[in-house]
């Protein structure tokens, strides 16, 4: 028997509906963090969980990994490995000149994603508040 999440989870347990699955956006949201300042894995998933869009929870650890790596494999950032530090070496992100490029075209990307949520909003508040009696 399928039992019913409850909404107080991780972000990765919520209901879309909560706005917990947000997957799209962690692309800009890492390559915004490594703009400011190259950091490393533990740091840039502690920096996107006080983003607005991660609503203070935690994003999934595995996911900003996989998305690094994408990011690098498209030369859109680089890495190296820390070592300065005591304790183990520390693999530290840097966002290129062609991630830059690529944050600069999600803006534009994100202001039509705005209007069209904007939309999508006014569409759905007049359904919601459909057959109120």
């Amino acid at each position: 028997m399928a039992t019913k999440k409850q909404t107080t989870g991780t972000l990765q347990d919520r209901c879309a509906c909560e706005g917990g699955s947000l997957d799209r956006l962690i692309q800009p949201a890492v390559l915004a963090a490594l703009a400011k300042e190259p950091l490393h894995g533990y740091a840039l998933v502690m920096r996107l969980s006080e983003m607005p869009t991660f609503a203070g929870q935690s994003p999934d650890t595995s996911g900003v990994y996989r998305v690094l790596t994408w990011l690098e494999s498209r030369g859109m950032v680089t890495s190296s490995w820390d070592t300065s530090s005591s304790g183990p070496a520390k693999k530290t992100y840097h966002i290129t000149d062609k991630g830059r490029l690529c944050l600069r075209t999600w803006v534009k990307t994100l202001r039509g994603y705005s209007l069209a949520i904007e939309e999508l909003i006014e569409i759905t508040s007049q359904a919601a508040s459909r057959g109120k009696g």
